[in-house]
């Protein structure tokens, strides 16, 4: 573990591409100094793609398609399914907060575990 020499952060690991040659670095993240490594890569390194889908949950998408469901009632329309997450919104050391979303009407409510 490496810290800048200005303010004493971290510094992170950062590959910088110029042209066809990409440089690895130790860059600081608070004020932007940084230190080229002897590492020298060729090959292509293609950060665009990832299989990874990241699902918003919030008022913004209101048809959540990637999340769980569970048998669980509305208590505003009655519907038999829910779509289900887990968010720790206390403390540390206290359990998770589970939270419902009616897959018919959009309600959210939440669970204390």
């Amino acid at each position: 573990m490496k810290f800048c020499s200005d303010c004493d952060m971290v510094l992170r690991f950062k590959l910088v591409k110029t042209g066809e040659e990409t440089r690895a670095t130790l860059a600081c993240d608070n004020c932007g100094f940084f230190i080229e490594t002897e590492d020298r890569m060729t090959q292509q390194v293609d950060d665009t793609s990832s299989d990874v889908s990241i699902k918003v949950v919030g008022d913004q998408e209101n048809k959540i398609k990637s999340m769980p469901t569970v048998p669980m009632e509305c208590p505003k329309c009655g519907h038999g399914t829910a779509y289900w997450w887990l968010l720790q919104t206390r403390s540390g050391d206290e359990a998770t907060t589970q939270f419902f979303r009616c897959e018919k009407c959009n309600h959210t409510w939440r669970q204390y575990a």
